[in-house]
């Protein structure tokens, strides 16, 4: 039974649409980049860019390079969609994707995540075996069949986005609407639903549907049943978060993938009516069975451990941020702060007071102020710029933190010398002072 769920012959029309639509996101995705100015606010006019941690080597190229880089994978988006050599466009994306992923965080969105892991899932499926310049080229690559694992792996992820996304909201300014009010104050201007999303009985239907969609919305496409209602139901969810929070591609690739969710047959018949039908269901064992099985049960393990880890650090995530990325925390809160650095010169004594205008864009300032990783990245920074000529280097730093509008409170130890400290990814900071 285990083999014939995952093994079974499949008809791959699902996989086939989903590969064009994945290729058409992801051009609109980095041309949109270039042409909304995105690559130039973020990439390029700052003069110190804030990667992941440990991923610092990771620097935007100079002169017009970022611009080349974008319409390279936007092309590489065109060539998946098309189905052109397949596999070399779908792992030279994979990686470049990764890196400008990891280059920067100021602009930090889970769905650029999301991308990385459904492009590195691409890698390995058979999406160019039928309609594909690939296999129009190469007729013995043709196949209109898959493995079924292909859609269980899809389910299976996408159930742990929304399933996490869902218990996230379960907290006091989610589950009290404050949240949803903040999140709307600055769309009373949009037109025609402005006034609307003003109104407390708006904050109140997002806020519960937020929690029940993302609980309910995977099981609800899985049974027959209910498929078509939930179905519909996604695509005004979707659509109503493309336009009032305009986060990019996201809601659109969530729709695509819900031709996994439907029978093949209706894929086929909606979008390949001249597609030929697959040979009869077969299970077939294929000789990478084992290897499959291991690297599926490591990933998904790390998948479903890693949004979890905040649990097994000090403190309420909600004030510390350790271990709220990767985790599918999805518009959960609201941060600003205020703060200022000073740098001690060991050596003579001398003080200076930091002028952040002199070193970061509006963007990365409002991130230094209010959350943890910036603030020590930038001291990290400030260090190493002082400290030029071996001079022995302090940094000191005063910072109060609000989140969801509520009232300032002290976030940084001022009496910690930041620039003496090292970052750990799975413990807590002790300079972070304590939430209440």
């Amino acid at each position: 039974m285990f083999n014939s769920f995952l093994f079974k012959r499949t008809d791959n029309s699902p996989l086939i649409i989903f590969r064009i639509f994945m290729g058409i996101l992801i051009s609109l995705e980095c041309y949109g980049a270039i042409l909304t100015g995105w690559v130039r606010r973020t990439l390029l006019e700052p003069a110190f860019t804030f990667s992941f941690i440990g991923f610092e080597w990771l620097k935007p190229l100079p002169g017009p390079g970022m611009y080349i880089y974008f319409l390279i994978m936007g092309t590489l988006g065109v060539l998946i969609a098309l189905g052109y050599k397949y596999r070399f466009s779908i792992i030279s994306f994979t990686i470049l994707w990764t890196a400008v992923y990891l280059m920067q965080k100021t602009s930090y969105n889970n769905h650029y995540y999301l991308l990385i892991l459904v492009s590195l899932m691409m890698c390995f499926f058979p999406a160019n075996r039928s309609y594909s310049l690939d296999a129009r080229m190469r007729p013995e690559l043709r196949s209109e069949s898959m493995y079924s694992y292909v859609k269980w792996v899809i389910v299976l992820q996408l159930f742990i986005v929304y399933t996490y996304a869902a218990f996230a909201k379960l907290y006091a300014d989610w589950l009290d609407y404050s949240f949803v009010e903040i999140l709307m104050q600055n769309k009373s201007d949009y037109w025609l639903i402005g006034g609307l999303l003003q109104e407390s009985w708006t904050h109140k239907s997002i806020s519960l549907m937020g929690i029940f969609f993302d609980l309910l919305i995977i099981p609800a496409l899985l049974w027959k049943r209910t498929r078509n209602i939930a179905f519909a139901f996604s695509i005004f969810f979707h659509l109503f978060n493309s336009i009032v929070l305009q986060i990019g591609i996201f809601p659109y690739l969530a729709l695509a993938f819900s031709v996994f969710f439907f029978e093949p047959e209706t894929i086929r018949r909606i979008f390949f009516k001249k597609k030929p039908l697959p040979t009869s269901a077969q299970v077939i064992i294929p000789a990478y069975r084992n290897i499959f099985l291991l690297g599926f049960g490591v990933y998904f393990l790390v998948q479903i451990v890693l949004p979890l880890r905040h649990h097994f650090i000090e403190d309420d995530v909600l004030w510390t941020e350790e271990g709220h990325r990767m985790s599918w925390r999805m518009m959960l809160r609201n941060r600003s702060g205020i703060i200022s650095f000073k740098v001690i010169n060991n050596d003579n004594g001398a003080i200076v007071n930091v002028n952040l205008n002199d070193y970061l864009t509006g963007k990365q300032k409002s991130r230094v102020s209010a959350y943890p990783d910036f603030i020590w990245q930038f001291a990290q920074h400030l260090k190493k710029i002082y400290s030029e000529g071996g001079a022995d280097i302090s940094i000191y730093v005063n910072s109060k933190v609000r989140i969801n509008g509520n009232e300032l409170k002290p976030f940084i130890d001022p009496e910690v010398d930041l620039g003496a400290e090292r970052w750990d990814h799975f413990r807590h900071h002790k300079w972070i002072l304590p939430s209440e």
